[in-house]
């Protein structure tokens, strides 16, 4: 008999036979309030109706149109669609399927455009599986480990994870900045440096937002020596952090935007943004793949963007966001395995610590699990697993929140006072 990887692993122990709203129905006849969103996937939710029948009336029209032989009218609508929530001169599009191809497709045209071999990655950022990608992800050895020589040209540079270093967001930056300098002095000169790339708020690796210092501070820097400025906004982009973007809480524009995810409503569809002139450098025929911009996938996107714009879905990330946010603080006080409860909008997480301050992963599973028998599905990160993230759809209402937070306080409880068997 075949069967799948005994390495695919569920999270989860259920088997989810349909979806609707923030709300994932089990073949074992419960519904589970779903705050893993596909992680971070579903924007509007399972099978909003919207994005349902756009999708099935582009199924009946035109399934596949390949975007470098013929053009379709989904992919000019999303380009469109894309101009209206697009930074100010991000104006060029290239789409792909996945946040791994879309980050290659970043990197290459970086490298392409400026004639320089390396790349700036910050420590605890996630950009993918494939060779380059992973070759760029340090948020966990489980992504890279195994499948050497990775990648050349890779310069690994801090992230200003206060609790981490169990210092302040201030002095967390200054020394990230200082390191950054150092870095450029020392492993890879300004004149070999094509790009720095980085999430806004950190994903696999803990839900760990950036400052606006430092953000300030790599634009600055990419200025002044040349190097590119790219946003990877694979999970932080399409309202998740209560912005539309997730850098517009830091008051930056990238060279390169990457984004992923939300975009499609849980349809494979990631893409990059950039000014024309920057992308016209890329190099003849570095651009390009079979399924990229698949019909089916531009017209959820479309849908997908109505939908946001139409229901206030960042507006609501944001509200939802502080409610949610309030409730885990409050957790969170009266437990002490919980160090931090951070992230923005609907992209929140509390880490789990053992008595001395250290990484608790063992809690954080225990925790997860039991959230399951409480109905509510959540998901690991950090780079022990020892943060429990909540990324729920950015249709969630108060109702669902409050019942998310019931769930979690009871998951925590019994998490924390003993083992939970399974």
């Amino acid at each position: 008999m075949t069967a799948l990887s005994p390495h695919l692993r569920q999270a989860t122990p259920v088997v989810a036979v349909r979806g609707e709203g923030v709300h994932l129905h089990g073949e074992d006849g419960r519904r589970y309030l779903d705050f893993t969103a596909g992680i971070g996937v579903t924007s509007t939710g399972h099978c909003h109706p919207r994005v349902v029948a756009a999708a099935r009336e582009q199924v009946g029209t035109l399934v596949h149109g390949q975007y470098t032989t013929v053009m379709h009218q989904p992919l000019r609508r999303l380009v469109d669609r894309l101009g209206e929530v697009l930074p100010t001169g991000l104006d060029s599009l290239f789409f792909t399927n996945s946040g791994s191809e879309a980050v290659e497709a970043a990197l290459r045209l970086a490298r392409q455009a400026t004639g320089r071999p390396n790349v700036l990655v910050c420590h605890g950022g996630f950009h993918g599986r494939t060779v380059a990608a992973a070759s760029m992800t340090t948020s966990g050895t489980r992504f890279r480990s195994g499948f050497s020589p990775l990648m050349s040209g890779v310069v690994v540079t801090p992230f200003p994870t206060a609790f981490r270093y169990g210092w302040d967001e201030d002095t967390a930056t200054r020394f990230a900045l200082q390191e950054l300098d150092y870095t450029l002095q020392t492993i890879s000169a300004p004149a070999d440096t094509a790009a720095v790339i980085v999430e806004p708020v950190l994903g696999e690796g803990g839900y760990v937002p950036a400052s606006g210092a430092f953000m300030e501070g790599l634009r600055e820097r990419a200025d002044r020596h040349g190097f590119l400025l790219i946003l990877d906004e694979v999970q932080t982009g399409v309202g998740r952090t209560g912005r539309f973007w997730g850098h517009e809480h830091f008051g930056v524009t990238p060279d390169i935007l990457i984004t992923a995810k939300g975009l499609a409503s849980g349809f494979p569809l990631s893409g990059i943004a950039a000014p024309d002139a920057l992308m016209r450098r890329a190099w003849p025929g570095s651009q390009g793949g079979t399924y990229g911009a698949n019909a089916v996938a531009c017209a959820a996107a479309c849908a997908t963007l109505d939908v946001v714009r139409d229901e206030k879905l960042v507006e609501n990330a944001e509200a939802m966001g502080a409610r949610l946010r309030h409730g885990l603080e409050a957790v969170a006080a009266r437990t002490p395995a919980i160090g931090d409860v951070r992230g923005m909008g609907l992209m929140l997480a509390s880490e789990f610590v053992t008595e001395d301050g250290g990484p608790d992963p063992e809690t954080a599973a225990r925790v997860q699990r039991a959230a399951v028998d409480e109905g509510l599905l959540l998901l690991l990160c950090g780079a022990w697993n020892q943060v429990v993230r909540m990324i729920p759809a950015l249709v969630i209402d108060e109702s669902a929140v409050d019942d998310g937070l019931r769930a979690w306080e009871a998951a925590v409880e019994a998490g924390t006072s003993g083992p939970v068997d399974r």
